[in-house]
């Protein structure tokens, strides 16, 4: 069973999806995305396989959570930096993403 120690060794962000196109040599229908975290943490990238619900112009300006302190992942010809956040719904992925505007780079805590 997880504790509180676990969850407190993710760093889980705010970032803005600033570029988004399909992921066409991986093996799920996924995006790759651009996502600015602000100015410490910078732009990073991630494969997410959302592509159920979301077309790639959906995604431009929306802010999303993702864990930032995960070792990249390779997924096909890309490299994957950060783990983008969503729950798996009975149409597809739905991503987890604040109601109200805020900094990108603010803190799930």
């Amino acid at each position: 069973m997880a504790n509180i120690d676990d969850f407190n060794k993710l760093d889980i962000r705010v970032g803005t999806i600033i570029d988004a196109s399909l992921n066409q040599k991986a093996k799920k229908p996924a995006y790759k995305l651009k996502i600015d975290f602000g100015p410490s943490i910078g732009i990073k990238k991630s494969s997410a396989q959302i592509t159920d619900l979301y077309s790639t112009n959906d995604l431009i300006g929306k802010q999303i959570l993702a864990v930032v302190n995960f070792p990249e992942r390779q997924v096909a010809d890309f490299i994957s930096e950060v783990l983008v956040l969503g729950t798996y719904s009975e149409n597809g992925v739905v991503l987890i993403e604040p109601d109200r505007k805020v900094k990108n780079g603010d803190k799930l805590g």
